[in-house]
Formats: structure tokens, sequence, C-alpha cells
């Protein structure tokens, strides 16, 4: 049987019965080794496992804890009520809110998902009731989410260091200053609807008793941020241990201090954990199968071999890398993307002499705004069932921020020491 059939048919059997990202790459893979190569099993079973057995990947599921954790014990209601206090008065002041919050919430899960599941539940209602259509409401949160697997900590900057092997602690800190910025544009963005729209804002002044207490209650949760980044900064922790030491503050704090976290509550948080976990684990298990296919294939080298003809110099280099995983992230989830690509793509960057740290970071926003992007965009399939409204509609009002979040992609790709900044600032890079 020839190869290209195999690849061919598996392939199109599998996305015409709408089967999930992870199966799919499964199935071709398995069509493959099977019916072509001619693999035992047990040689399939040792690719999965050598895939999956790096250290790295210990950090997983204790950061999807600490997120799901955080959101039990209801400490996002804190950081709902600081970011009013922040930008509340700004016209369209929960859009603002809502984009705020997922920058502060990213700083603990790591997941856009989970923002978009945990932050729509709240915000998606409460700016219905205010007047903003639904499919606006989770466009901003679906758009907004994507800021959360940028900033640190991050789950998919984990797969990205174990497949690459490039230090998690810095592609972190490389991370603070692009989600900022897509926050801020997405900022801008909301204030131009919200100006057209004439959309609602608060209109009062917080009293300084309320502002106090509203302080207090969020710097709980920013408490760990703090504690994650100047453990990392500082050595003190691994990345994983980091995730363990965060794990432990909340379960103190949910228990003892704030009294909103049972037992009850973390036995359902570690099993919802384990899934979640469980199911970046499958994805990134296919797609290390499915690179042994293009390896066996040669695909890698010719794809190096289209882009080095394609590309003369760095900068048309990072205008086809950057077309390439726009139009990839439609149809794959982040975590396929770089386990297939980024060990492919990075030395071909190196060649062209981009520092490391910046090129992983331009692949990483690339590969999370495709969260956002149909068909397969995932936050706009969780926050439908939230808005009730259809997921085309969601699609079509949260074009002009994907289209922000590219342009800020735009900007930090030919402007590299807006990422290297603090990476180097704290001895991480020269």
């Amino acid at each position: 049987m020839k190869t290209s059939a195999v690849l061919t048919n598996s392939f199109l059997i599998t996305v015409l019965s709408g089967v999930p990202i992870a199966f799919l790459l499964g199935i071709v893979s398995l069509s493959y080794l099977v019916l072509v190569a001619g693999m035992p099993a047990a040689g399939i079973g040792a690719y999965i496992f050598y895939g999956l057995n790096n250290s790295a990947y210990a950090a997983l599921p204790f950061f999807i804890l600490t997120g799901i954790l955080m959101t039990k014990t209801r400490i996002t209601d804190d950081f709902i009520a600081f970011a009013d206090m922040l930008v509340g008065r700004l016209p369209g002041s929960l859009a603002q809110i809502n984009i705020v919050v997922s920058i502060l919430f990213a700083g603990i899960s790591g997941a856009a998902v989970a923002d978009t599941a945990a932050m729509g539940s709240i915000l998606i209602p409460m700016m219905k009731k205010q007047g903003y259509t639904a499919e606006y409401s989770a466009a901003i949160t679906t758009a907004s989410s994507v800021i959360g697997p940028i900033i640190p900590p991050s789950a998919i900057m984990v797969v990205y260091g174990s497949v690459t092997g490039i230090p998690i602690e810095t592609l972190f800190m490389a991370g603070i200053i692009p989600g900022l910025l897509i926050g801020a544009g997405l900022m801008l963005m909301a204030m131009f609807f919200a100006v057209r729209d004439k959309h609602p804002r608060r209109t009062e002044a917080f009293v300084r008793e309320r502002a106090h207490h509203v302080i207090k209650r969020a710097g709980i949760g920013l408490t760990l941020t703090a504690i994650i980044l100047a453990g990392l900064l500082s050595h003190i922790f691994t990345p994983a241990e980091a995730a363990v030491m965060a794990c432990i503050y909340v379960i103190w704090m949910g228990v003892l201090v704030l009294k909103t976290l049972t037992i009850k509550d973390i036995g359902e948080s570690i099993i919802e954990s384990a899934v979640t976990t469980s199911a970046i684990l499958l994805v990134v298990s296919s797609a290390n199968l499915f690179g042994v296919v293009l390896t066996s294939e040669g695909i890698p080298e010719k794809i190096v071999e289209f882009i080095s003809r394609a590309a003369d110099n760095r900068y048309t280099f990072l205008l086809f890398v950057n077309v390439f995983l726009v139009f990839l992230g439609m149809v794959m989830e982040p975590s396929a993307i770089i386990v297939i690509l980024a060990p492919v793509l990075l030395p071909m960057a190196l060649r062209f002499g981009i520092h490391p740290i910046h090129f992983s970071l331009v692949v990483l926003v690339n590969a999370n705004i495709g969260l956002v992007t149909p068909p397969l965009g995932m936050c706009l399939f969780t926050a439908a069932p939230i808005a009730r409204v259809k997921y085309e509609r969601i699609a079509l009002n949260a074009i002009p921020f994907m289209a922000m979040e590219i342009a800020v992609l735009m900007f930090m790709t030919y402007f590299p020491e807006l990422i290297l900044l603090i990476p180097r600032g704290a001895g991480l890079i020269t």
C-alpha cells in the first residue's frame, strides 16, 4: 500500500468523523507505522513512553491543580473586585475587567481553556445583565483567555521546554511582557467598541475602606504569583517544585485562612487536574508518534528546504513562520504544534541568527492564538454553552480581537528586546 494513500485516507476518515486531534494524530500514526513501516507494537509503545519520559512534565499537574484550587477558593471573585477597582471606570468597564482578570488569573492557571471556563461562567452572565450582547461577552472572554498560557506559569511552556531543551523558567520570564502587551491591545479594542456602542461603565468611586479590603483579599492570589516568580528567579525552586509549593500555598490559604476550601473540594480538584493533565499528555504522546512518521518520511527536511528557499533573511523567515503557524493553529491544538514543529523550526531560527528565547515566544504566542481561531478554537467551544450562543457568532465577534492579537504578535516578532528584556535583566540570558 502506498505511503501517501495510507496517510491521506486515515487522515481524511478521522477528520470527517469528527475525531479529536489527539486520536486523529494517533490513528494516522498507527496506520502508517503498522501498515507501511511494519513496526511491532512494542516499538510503538517505546516511542510513546520515551516521548513522555521527561521530568519537566512533572510540573504540569500541579500548575493545573493550582488553578483549579484557586477557582474553588473563590479568589477569582477577589480578582474581579480588584480589577473593578483598577479599571471599572473606563468605558466598557466589564469588558476591561474581563481582560484584567485574565491577566491576574494567568499568573495562576496557565491554561486558556481553564481561564475561559472559570472567568466566563462568572463574567459572561454579568456582562449580559448589563446589556452587552452574548456574542460580544463570549468573544472578549475567549480573546483575553489567550493571555493565560503566555504569562507564567504556563502549561504549554512546560511542553515547549521539554521538547526543545530551553529552560522553562527562562520561557516563563520571557512571557510576561508579551502577555501584558496583548492585554493592553485588547483593552484598547474594548475601549473602541465601548465608545462606539455606548457600553456602560461604573460611575461611582471606590470608598477607601472597600479599596483596602479588596486589595487585601486580592493580595492572597497575587502573593502566589510572586512566590512562583521569586522562587524561579532565585533558583530556589525548579518549575516542578514551584508548582508543588503553589498547591501547598493555595490549600493552606483556602482551608485555614479563608476557610472556603473543603476536603471534598481538594479531592474533586485533584481528579479534575488528573483528567486535564491526561488530556494534554495524550495530545503530546500522539504528536510525538506523529513526529516519528514525519521523520520517517523526511518531512522535516522538506520543510527546512522549502522555508530556506522562501526566506532569504531573518525577517522573511519570521514572517513565513507566523503566517504558517496562524493557519496551522486553525486546525491543530497548541501542544501538538509545539511537539511536532518546534524541534524543526528552532534550529532554522538559530541559523538565521534569531535568539532562541525570542523565537520561542513568537511560536508560543502564535500557537496560543489558535485557541480562538475557528474551526478548532477550543476556547470558542468552551464559551459557547456558557453564553448560550452559537460558536460561529462568537467567532465572528472575536475577529477584531484576534486581529489585535496578531498585530501584537507581529510587533513583538520584529522588536525582540521586548521579549528578552526581563530574562536578560534577571540574568537568565546574555
